[in-house]
């Protein structure tokens, strides 16, 4: 191998292992009992971030100076049985490079914001435990060069997004939201996770060099017919809308602002909001292959960017503000990439990402220079008018604007098509465990007081509450 490929497979490699060591030397401490002061924490996170930001530049600098397009970093096959082999392996490339870099630079610019954001708070070692876990699992998705390896990536962030969304769990309303968002990732996850298993079935592999061809990004050319093209574009784009809060699935995203402000910021403003957009981009020659899909797409874009204006313009704290507005724009992406665009979407998703991290960061003493404004003017700032204010008619203006208060009911939509069905069968092998559970164990156990309550009826409960 020659020299600059050594080194580019080594960059490659420790880009994306040092956040994972980063959670070696968070979470163990933990396990074993030791509490690790604020300062050894900062020293830690700064350390490993900084070292992976530094090596995610210095790969693509080598990758532009010696003309390499597109490198493969194998870990090897983890589990090989016939018909099926679990591979490891990272794709270096001008899509993966660029989002890399840009995920450790948010991670690290966020990371320094939260040790100041979350000083003396309780459950300080916590959060940088599950922050860890979210930058590898973004840098995992960045590079992921097979399904599965994309999958596990996926889930680190899903499941740091919803913990860190609860993560003030003495209060009701954080668990509650954590756990609605994380029904709604269940949905995008099985979808993603079925579409690996078609990939299987039609390739026998789950990499993409298999499914789009082993040329450079953008270049890329499928390999199976249209009609199986359309059968994994489509469940890519169910997992996509999922992970990115696109329609119909956008009822979740103000629930996910209960988090600290940090979390917010790297997760519904800049990074796992944009996943589902770097997913479609990534695997846009599948896209090309089938109009449908491709019109698909650029309809879900732009119906989510109408929608995120609509909602965002009457939304009266500044963080469900910013998400709708976030929001607005991934849409845009996505309809870009509908359209065939490579490099703009690109371009448009790292830029939008800054400013949008930016934007969350500055919110709280925007608002306190807000409140001075309007206490040296003694009056409100009144917003300016627009032209859609005067253009559209006054009926029209208040549906549009219940609507937008509403957030179009794809909140209760979402409770009672998903959420609700979900926990309610949970429940029910809850209670079915226990019972089998007493029945072997011979014993009469009494009953708890969730199962007492789910035998009354309706008139006895509402006895009880008068």
């Amino acid at each position: 191998m020659p020299d600059h490929l050594t080194v580019i497979h080594w960059l490659g490699n420790l880009a994306v292992i040092a956040p994972a060591v980063l959670i070696a030397l968070l979470g163990v401490p933990a396990l074993l009992g030791i509490s690790l002061s604020e300062k050894r924490i900062n020293r830690f996170v700064e350390a490993t971030l900084s070292l992976a930001f530094a090596s995610a530049v210095g790969l693509l600098v080598m990758m532009w100076s010696h003309g390499v397009d597109h490198y493969n970093v194998n870990w090897g096959n983890w589990v090989s049985i016939p018909h099926y082999h679990f591979t490891i392996k990272f794709v270096l490339d001008w899509l993966s490079v660029p989002f890399l870099i840009l995920s450790l630079f948010l991670c690290g610019t966020i990371g320094a914001f939260a040790s100041r954001y979350m000083h003396r708070e309780r459950g300080y070692g916590r959060f940088f435990t599950l922050y860890s876990l979210f930058a590898t699992g973004m840098c995992l998705a960045s590079v992921a060069a097979t399904i599965e390896t994309l999958f596990a990536g996926w889930e680190l962030v899903g499941l740091s997004s919803a913990l860190l969304l609860a993560f003030f769990h003495e209060r009701p309303s954080p668990p509650r939201n954590g756990l609605r968002v994380w029904v709604v990732y269940r949905i995008s996850d099985a979808a993603l996770l079925l579409a690996a298993v078609v990939m299987h079935h039609l390739t026998g592999e789950g990499d993409f060099d298999r499914l789009m061809g082993s040329g450079p990004w953008p270049a890329g050319e499928v390999k199976i017919d249209e009609f199986h093209a359309l059968i994994v574009g489509f469940l890519l784009i169910i997992a996509a809308a999922g992970k990115s809060a696109l329609v119909p699935f956008s009822g979740w995203l103000p629930r996910a602002m209960e988090g600290p402000t940090p979390s917010s910021a790297v997760f519904y403003g800049a990074l796992s909001v944009h996943l589902g957009a770097f997913l479609l981009l990534r695997l846009e020659p599948l896209l090309e292959s089938s109009p449908i899909l491709a019109w698909t797409v650029v309809a879900l874009g732009l119906t989510t960017a109408v929608y995120a204006a609509i909602v965002g313009s009457a939304q009266t704290d500044i963080k469900s503000a910013l998400s709708f507005a976030s929001l607005s724009q991934v849409g845009l992406i996505v309809a870009e990439i509908g359209l065939g665009f490579r490099w703009i979407p690109l371009i448009h998703m790292l830029g939008h990402a800054c400013l949008r991290t930016l934007q969350f960061v500055r919110a709280p003493t925007f608002l306190k220079d807000q409140r001075a404004w309007e206490d040296a003017a003694g009056s409100r700032l009144r917003r300016p008018a627009t032209i859609w204010g005067r253009l559209i008619p006054g009926p029209m203006r208040a549906w549009l604007y219940r609507f937008a208060i509403e957030r179009g009911s794809l909140d209760a939509m979402l409770n009672d098509w998903i959420v609700s069905p979900f926990v309610r069968l949970f429940r029910w092998f809850d209670r079915l465990e226990k019972r089998w559970t007493r029945f072997l164990s011979g014993k009469k156990q009494a009953e708890t007081p969730v199962e007492i309550q789910a035998k009354k009826t309706t008139t006895e409960r509402v006895e009880e509450l008068l």
